[in-house]
């Protein structure tokens, strides 16, 4: 007597034109089941076939029962491939893209139908409603979500990969002069966030690394602190995160910045005394009038506002980072060790920053031996 197939194995029959057919119950991108039918001229061939859609459900992977549009997909990829596995931040930058760009003028396309003409068509559209940046952005998250769709064998080919990215120029970085980085901290000297800038500047911290800051990975008496959190606002939360490369990285503080946090320390156990029951003791470095962290946006806009009173450029804090680089590799620190302290993922990041100032030195030096080419001459 013939062994029955356990539930969830299909059937194959034949049908009326002489070809067969399989049919299996398969998971869907949205949580469901549905029955899936493939076809073969053998029944061997059928039957291999409904052995691959038995496998790749015993594995939970999504076997759609008809070409799923681009407005399912992205949803889907974002919730189960980017939300468990990227940092928040990520997820909320790729979601912006998926719902202001890529479902709004894609979304109707299917995922097999979707070709290289359409992508093209895409990232003019883009470019057109707001810059070449924003449609290369939007292009290498469409390319993700393909790449996912690959791997779940929904698709054949990323049609993405076929279309080259808009050019975008860069933009030019900017940092202060020395006399104008002085100027900056002298007329931030008596604001309560003194501190905080003077590790932006001096060693080019981010600003979530600043506002992150614990007094317990400060170590005053031995000049050395470590980097190993940021906090950042997503969705309307303000919550602690890894750092960018996801390392733990020790700074050592030079005298400058030791000065500043133990000024801010003495200021911060005033503010605690004065606060009184109100104080919410969290351990951060830069905190409110009740222990609270501080906003990241807050510290930028004390950024701004002292800039602007000091009659200097206003540059993004994070280009205080392109101008900590700068100054340390004029003073002939290493570019390896630049990366270290600058908390960089690649040496190539840093590399860009000692060839722009290498190049400053190459043309003071040119200078001289042009006044002494004159001279003589």
């Amino acid at each position: 007597m013939a062994k029955r197939k356990p539930n969830g194995a299909g059937t194959v029959t034949r049908r009326k034109d002489g070809r067969y057919q399989a049919a299996v119950y398969v998971p869907q991108p949205d949580g469901t089941t549905a029955r899936k039918y493939v076809y073969g001229a053998t029944w061997e061939e059928c039957d291999h076939k409904r052995q691959e859609l038995v496998e790749r459900a015993r594995q939970g992977i999504a076997t759609p029962t008809r070409s799923q549009k681009l407005a399912e997909w992205l949803p889907y990829w974002l919730e189960h491939f980017i939300k468990p596995e990227r940092k928040r931040t990520t997820h909320a930058k790729y979601e912006t893209h998926v719902r202001l760009y890529l479902v709004p003028l894609l979304g109707s396309k299917g995922l097999e139908s979707l070709s290289p003409r359409d992508v093209r068509t895409f990232l003019a559209k883009v470019t057109k409603l707001s810059s070449a940046a924003t449609a290369k952005e939007s292009h290498r998250v469409l390319r993700s979500a393909l790449t996912a769709a690959c791997r779940d064998e929904l698709i054949v080919r990323n049609v993405a990969m076929l279309v080259p990215t808009p050019r975008v120029t860069s933009r030019e970085v900017k940092p202060w002069t020395l006399d104008q980085t002085l100027t900056f901290l002298a007329a931030a000297r008596r604001d309560p966030l003194y501190a905080a800038f003077v590790l932006a500047i001096a060693l080019g911290m981010r600003r979530g690394e600043i506002v992150g800051l614990r007094w317990s990975w400060v170590d005053l008496e031995n000049r050395v602190l470590w980097v190993g959190r940021q906090l950042q606002r997503v969705g309307g939360e303000l919550y602690e995160d890894t750092t960018k490369n996801s390392k733990r990285r020790p700074v050592p503080l030079p005298r400058i910045c030791v000065a500043a946090l133990r000024w801010h320390r003495m200021r911060q156990d005033e503010a605690r005394r004065a606060a009184g029951e109100k104080w919410d003791e969290t351990g951060y470095v830069f905190t409110t009038r009740t222990g609270r962290p501080i906003e990241p946006t807050n510290l930028y806009r004390s950024f701004v506002r002292i800039a602007k009173a000091a009659d200097i450029p206003v540059i993004r804090l994070h280009d205080a980072r392109h101008g900590c680089a700068t100054l340390l590799v004029a003073c002939g620190v290493p570019p390896r060790v630049v990366m270290e302290i600058l908390g960089h993922s690649q040496i190539g990041l840093t590399m860009n920053v000692y060839t722009h100032v290498a190049q400053e030195t190459q043309r003071e030096a040119l200078g001289n031996m042009d006044r002494l080419l004159k001279r003589r001459h």
